[in-house]
């Protein structure tokens, strides 16, 4: 269906894409592997028209013979889409303030009456996408506004839009990062009834165990070249991440690698009584100390990013008391929490977290100098120092301080916004979906780094949406269900254990 060949890419003289090849085949679930700075997400750019390639070629099987394969660069990624291939973003790139219609038809809505061509046919529009909706498992008022469904839904609704368009190639990156299990279970079903009716898609994903649920082959890419292409049977996890870092990665224990820095009959850091906001989160007790990693585990929906941006002054409780160091505080802003030591990285880094057009070194500085305030400015050496700093402590990939993070992989923007933080010495350090989006190598270097904090005497908060990594460094696990608390569980519980609690709960 569709061959690549010879891909080079550059960008201002340095070379991101090197030989890069990959093979399409109808009907057939293509997994695109590496870590973050591999270079999957330039070569679906280039694919799509959304940048030109410095060398190499496209062949794309023609449509109206036998396969006949005809030479073809998309010149933008409408071009790309007459061509039939769509694209759907890890980040949703849709409008909030249009319908869920609206979206899945911009650019092609159906039109009738005399004036063809002129009067869009909103029946028309709202029935197709309602049975393109459905298509993806949502029963949803097309009608309303996108912005009325939370971020789940409206990756799907992205995947519906692209299916609108007749594909022949469908590529999707990170599709399944804002899904919980059901909702992916529930994507893959769609999946494999769109490869078995002939199309071919390019599942880019960091969840090894969803590659290997869902993929017929895979292709490597490390470093910006190609590294190989194999059957999913062929080349069992150990030998993808081999492939991936280009060294073999010893096991690692799903054990906690380093003993709580906390008495566990300490008084609280930070303490919260009935905390809760009406119709976003139920009112809840929560307890950290000085030295501990506290886990808040629950599905999509639980409340998780609700409770975080209470605590960090994003939001405003209705009911409850919070207290620091034992003294009630009332955060009206989230200075008044950076001022108390407390750091949040949010979940959203594109919208929430980075300054794309601000450079490294100015965006790690950013709350460093935002928490000194006007009197104390940071030159620019400092600042140089500072980021070069965090750049070699988190292995962030980028070449030099003063790129742009904009120009950065996803995975990198992710570790310099927890440079960022942890740059300002934090107490309290509140991680929302630290690791979404990040490579596996990345993952178990986030999660050492978490581990090394706590044992230094840090507070920390983590939120993720893969229970493995929870029960992995929680010295303590708070499970939430529909925006309550339903327990706690101690160190060492299995993942069954946190998802029998959610059950009950």
């Amino acid at each position: 269906m569709l061959q690549l060949t010879g891909i080079h890419k550059q960008f201002a003289g340095i070379p991101v894409l090197r030989d890069v090849q990959l093979r399409l085949y109808p009907g057939e679930i293509h997994a695109l592997m590496g870590q973050n700075g591999a270079g999957k997400s330039t070569l679906i750019k280039v694919l799509t028209g959304a940048i030109p390639p410095s060398g190499g070629q496209m062949r794309l099987a023609g449509s109206e013979s036998a396969g006949e394969p005809i030479s073809a660069w998309p010149e933008s990624p409408l071009a790309a889409q007459r061509l039939g291939i769509s694209t759907v973003y890890q980040e949703v790139n849709l409008c909030p303030n249009l319908s869920v219609a609206e979206n899945i038809y911009a650019g092609r809505y159906p039109r009738k009456g005399l004036l063809q061509g002129r009067r869009i046919d909103w029946a028309a529009v709202n029935q197709r996408a309602r049975e393109l909706v459905a298509r993806v498992g949502l029963d949803i008022d097309v009608t309303r506004l996108l912005s009325d469904y939370p971020v789940a839904v409206q990756q799907l609704v992205s995947i519906a839009r692209a299916l609108s368009i007749e594909s022949r190639v469908l590529i999707l990156d990170e599709p399944t990062s804002s899904l919980d299990d059901d909702e992916v279970r529930k994507l893959f079903d769609v999946l494999r009834r769109l490869r078995d009716e002939g199309l071919s898609i390019v599942f880019v994903t960091h969840f090894l165990n969803q590659v290997y649920a869902i993929s017929d082959r895979i292709t490597v890419l490390r470093n910006g070249s190609w590294v190989g292409e194999w059957p999913v049977a062929d080349l069992p996890a150990p030998a993808l991440i081999a492939a991936m870092l280009g060294r073999e990665l010893a096991a690692s224990s799903t054990q906690r690698q380093a003993e709580p820095a906390f008495d566990a009959n300490q008084p609280a850091l930070l303490e919260v009584e009935g905390l809760g906001q009406g119709g976003q989160l139920q009112p809840m007790d929560l307890r950290l100390r000085a030295g501990e990693v506290v886990g808040l585990a629950g599905l999509l929906g639980a409340g998780r990013t609700e409770l975080a941006r209470l605590l960090f002054g994003l939001e405003l409780p209705d009911r409850g008391v919070l207290r620091v160091d034992g003294q009630v505080m009332a955060f009206s802003n989230p200075m008044d929490a950076i001022r108390q030591g407390l750091a949040l990285c949010p979940e959203e880094r594109k919208t929430d977290g980075i300054v794309a057009d601000l450079s490294v070194r100015e965006n790690i500085a950013l709350a460093l100098q935002a928490r000194q305030g006007m009197g104390r400015f940071l030159s620019r050496a400092e600042q140089s120092a500072l980021a070069q700093r965090y750049v070699e402590l988190l292995g962030i990939k980028t070449a030099s301080v003063e790129t742009p993070i904009g120009l950065l992989s996803g995975g990198n923007q992710q570790k310099a916004i927890l440079a960022r933080w942890l740059a300002t010495e934090p107490r309290l350090l509140i991680l929302d979906e630290p690791t979404r989006g990040i490579d596996v190598a990345a993952k178990r270097e986030i999660m050492d780094q978490i581990l090394r904090l706590a044992q230094a005497g840090m507070a920390v908060l983590f939120i993720s949406s893969e229970m493995s990594e929870v029960v992995r460094v929680a010295h303590r696990i708070v499970v939430l269900r529909d925006r309550h608390k339903v327990g706690e569980l101690p160190a060492g519980s299995s993942e069954d254990a946190v998802y029998e609690m959610i059950a009950a709960g």
